[in-house]
Formats: C-alpha cells, structure tokens, sequence
C-alpha cells in the first residue's frame, strides 16, 4: 500500500483572507463546518483512513484555537511515539519573520521533510470541504509515472472564486499543459490545491526555488516548468465545496441539508473524525417546532427551528423563530427574538425581542463573543 509510504503536509492559513471576519482570531483549518468539524478534520481523516500516519501542520497566525482542536493529535489517531502529528510553527530561517508562500514555508521545515523515511509527500491546503480517497490518488499517481499530480475538480467559478484560484489545461494523453492564475476558460479544470509528488523530487525543486527567491509553488515551480515536468491531474468527482466567501461557508453548510450531500461526504468507509466534546442529547421544549435542520448534541430548542444548522450547545429560547442560519458553538438566542439567513460564531448572545435579518446571497455575519 503506497499510502504508508507517504507524508501529509496541510497549510493551516492559506486562504485566511478569503472569508474575512470569521478568520480574524482563526486559521481557514480551524473554521468550523457542519455543526461539529473544523474544515482540517476532513483532510486528517482523509489521510488517516488511507494509511497515512505521519503529517505536519504548518500554521503562521491565529492558530490557537487550532492547537486546541488538534492537541496531541489523539482523536485522529495521529497520538503516536513515531510519526503521528507535527505542528510547525510561523519561525523562518531568515531574518524575515514568518514565511511568505508555500515555498518558503516548506523550506522552513525541509530538515522534517528530509529527515522522513516516506517515498511520497501530499501537500494541502484547507479551503475544501470533500472525503477523498488517497489511496486511490496515490495509486494512480505511481501508475501514470508523474512528477507532480494536482487534484482537480470540473466547476465554473463564481466571480468571487476566480480572485483566488489556480485552473488547468490538459492535453489528450492527460498532462497538463497549460496553468492559469485567477482566470478560469472554457475546458479548464480547477486546482483544490492538493498536490502529489516523490519526497526527492519535492526537496529538489524547493531547493532550487529558494536559490532563486521564489516564493509561489504554483506559479515560480509549476507553471515555469511545465515542459520538463510530467505534471498529471486527478478529477475527483464526489462531493465538494470551496469556502472563499462568507456566501460560499453559508452555501457549503446548508449543502448538508440535503441528505444525498450528507450520505457521499460522511461515507461508512471513510468516517470523519474530530475533536471529542461529550454532551447530553439535543433537549426540545414542548412547543419545539423543528423543521429540516441539522442539530448538534447539547442543544436545547424551546422554540421554531427551520432550515438550519445548529452547532453543540446552543440554546433558542422561548418563542424564537430561527431559520436559514447556522448558529454555532455555545451561542443563546433569548426568548421572542427572530432570525433569518445569519451565522453568528461561537458564544454569541442574542437578546430578548431582537430581529436580525440577512440574504442568501449575503448572510448576516455576527462576531464571536458577541452581545446583541
């Protein structure tokens, strides 16, 4: 099995700018998804499920409450005296202060790279929300004799996609041959910004990329070699979202409203695992009114929920009427109060008699810790 042959990298914060708000005391990994996860989850469990035991989390800023979610890396089995998880943190071996780029921050901890035993190294970053099969994607990498695999997807971007996302072109025979930067055209595939390739072959293209002051693997590695390089795609064809927009984390959370969704992202084979935080059952109040919403553990519903998704531990009060929202973490929402098309982060408190009102199209976003 190749998949025990290879090493995981995830990139904590490289599409903080993307979402605004909900990353300014978070990385993208630790945002939370789905009532319980936080988007790395998917990607640990990914990794995981395939064999794969040894992975390092680069992370530049804002990332403790992602040190708090990973800790020891035990509910991903990733708890282990060799291998297991590594998380690096934003120091440089220059005298720039923290890296900037994916090149400079893989040369920070190319001795961890080196220094494994591992054949082959994923890199990743976390603005997606999918189950992927690594094994597969490894298999086939090996197969079709590639220097680099890039996982694609078929979409056509939103205008607020295209400011931030890499597009391919491929010829008959599958390699790519062509690369775009922020611009998508007709017969192009989308970069999800995993990418595949030997451990030596990585080394050796960072190494000489720092000789050079490069500090863009896509656009400084990929995109000027693409002639001596055998770069090959993988299309994966089963359920994912991007999150680069407030609008986008809304659509990629009522996506799991529909069961189909919720049945190829949370596949048997392949669990999902994530931090542990043991709560009583959801609690409804007599005159609960619940309607096509997904409910966290530690809820207490006292009045009408609708189309929303409800993480562990909040609380609608009496006479509340919640819909099309997501309400996370912790948050009260007080008595006669209504709400429609919000997401309010974590220990937010709704007071008594409020009406807060957004758009599908631009959510109402409410801050943590928040008292309104």
């Amino acid at each position: 099995m190749l998949t025990n042959r290879a090493l995981g990298i995830i990139f904590a914060n490289m599409h903080d700018n993307m979402v605004g708000e909900m990353t300014e005391i978070r990385s993208m990994a630790s945002l939370p998804y789905g009532g319980r996860y936080r988007l790395i989850d998917f990607y640990l469990s990914s990794l995981v499920n395939a064999g794969v035991t040894k992975v390092g989390v680069i992370a530049k800023h804002n990332y403790q409450s992602l040190l708090d979610h990973l800790g020891s890396g035990r509910s991903w089995d990733l708890a282990r005296k060799r291998a297991g998880l590594s998380i690096f943190p934003p120091y440089s071996t220059s005298q720039e202060g923290a890296y900037h780029g994916r090149i400079q921050a893989l040369n920070n901890i190319s001795r961890y790279i080196k220094l494994s035993s591992e054949k082959y190294v994923i890199l990743m970053d976390c603005d997606h929300v999918c189950n992927l099969d690594f094994s597969d994607i490894l298999n086939r990498h090996a197969e079709s004799g590639a220097d680099v695999t890039i996982v694609t997807r078929d979409v056509i971007p939103d205008e607020d996609m295209e400011k931030n996302l890499v597009t391919v072109r491929s010829d008959a025979d599958g390699r790519v041959r062509e690369m775009l930067l922020n611009r998508y055209e007709e017969g192009c595939s989308v970069s999800m910004d995993i990418f595949v390739l030997a451990k030596d072959k990585l080394t050796e293209l960072v190494d000489n990329a720092v000789c050079r002051m490069q500090t863009m693997f896509e656009r400084d590695i990929l995109m000027t070699n693409l002639d001596t390089l055998n770069i090959r795609t993988y299309q994966f064809e089963g359920f994912v979202r991007r999150v680069y927009s407030t609008k986008s984390y809304y659509g990629a959370n009522m996506a799991l409203l529909d069961p189909k969704n919720m049945d190829a992202l949370f596949p048997e084979d392949r669990p999902v695992y994530t931090k542990v935080r043991d709560q009583a059952p959801v609690r409804y109040g007599i005159d609960a009114k619940v309607k096509n919403s997904l409910i966290a553990d530690g809820c207490v519903i006292l009045g009408e929920v609708e189309n929303c998704l409800l993480f562990r531990g909040v609380t609608i009060g009496k006479d509340c009427k919640v819909k099309n929202s997501i309400i996370m973490q912790d948050t009260i929402i007080s008595e006669r109060s209504e709400l429609n098309y919000v997401i309010t982060d974590k220990d937010v408190v709704i007071n008594p008699d409020r009406s807060l009102m957004g758009h599908e199209n631009y959510p109402l976003y409410i801050k943590k810790f928040s008292n309104i």
